[in-house]
């Protein structure tokens, strides 16, 4: 059994509060290019991952090794303009 749940926003925004771990994510620009930032502690938080996506429709899929990327306050992402993004939280 499991504790990974699966969190979808197509705004930036909280996605999570609390201490979670970051397992994995998928991405999909709406046709802007931009970077898609996830910070720990809201939307001036600790930058925890980034990365860019361009314009296209193919997905980006990243599933984190080990025990994913640790938040401790809450999880906030930033995305480009139509951009949306599934991620896969466990609670620690």
């Amino acid at each position: 059994m499991s504790n990974v749940t699966a969190v979808h926003t197509d705004a930036t925004g909280t996605v999570a509060t609390g201490r979670r771990q970051l397992r994995g994510y998928h991405t999909i620009s709406g046709g802007t290019a931009g970077d898609v930032i996830f910070r720990d502690g809201g939307a001036s938080g600790t930058v925890r991952l980034q990365f860019n996506i361009g314009t296209g429709t193919q997905p980006t899929v990243m599933n984190i090794p080990d025990d994913g990327i640790l938040f401790t306050t809450d999880i906030h992402v930033t995305l480009p303009t139509s951009a949306k993004t599934t991620t896969f939280l466990q609670a620690v």
